[in-house]
């Protein structure tokens, strides 16, 4: 497991991670088909020309899911109990095909639960493309384990 017990966030603490992934036409297509969003402004280079971008976007849920993917390795992996929300999602800025996205995990609050077992964290997580303009930012609060209830 290489992510990080509830005792080892601390708010304020931000994590950059490592991964990164350039967006190809065939993931945004893919991933399109695959959750049936068949809006043009994703699929039609032609529809997609005529708008404010001049061509196609990548689906912001699939920048979204790729930001949460960057972050597990550095956050959650094998020490999250659930995922309990995503919150405040934002987009400023567009992304293309082609574009390289990286993350960023910002802790935000933790608190114990009631029966001290476990702790919920809240971490704002923000994806940047290759020019550093932020593409899409986002709260997301997990439900962590504590290292000193997890067997060995």
């Amino acid at each position: 497991m290489t992510g990080l017990y509830y005792e080892e966030f601390e708010v304020g603490q931000t994590i950059v991670h490592d991964k990164r992934r350039t967006v190809s036409e065939s993931d945004n297509q893919r991933f399109c088909d695959m959750t049936m969003n068949q809006q043009p402004l994703h699929l039609d280079g032609e529809f997609a020309g005529e708008t404010q971008f001049g061509e196609r976007i990548v689906n912001g849920i699939y920048t979204l899911a790729l930001a949460v993917g960057m972050t597990i390795p550095d956050t959650t992996d094998g020490t999250v109990v659930a995922n309990l929300g995503y919150d405040d999602v934002e987009h400023p800025e567009p992304v293309f095909h082609g574009d390289t996205i990286r993350a960023e995990t910002t802790v935000l609050d933790k608190r114990e639960t009631s029966d001290g077992e476990r702790g919920v964290v809240t971490m704002e997580v923000e994806a940047f493309n290759q020019d550093d303009d932020l593409v899409c930012s986002f709260e997301r609060t997990v439900l962590a384990l504590k290292a000193e209830f997890t067997e060995e």
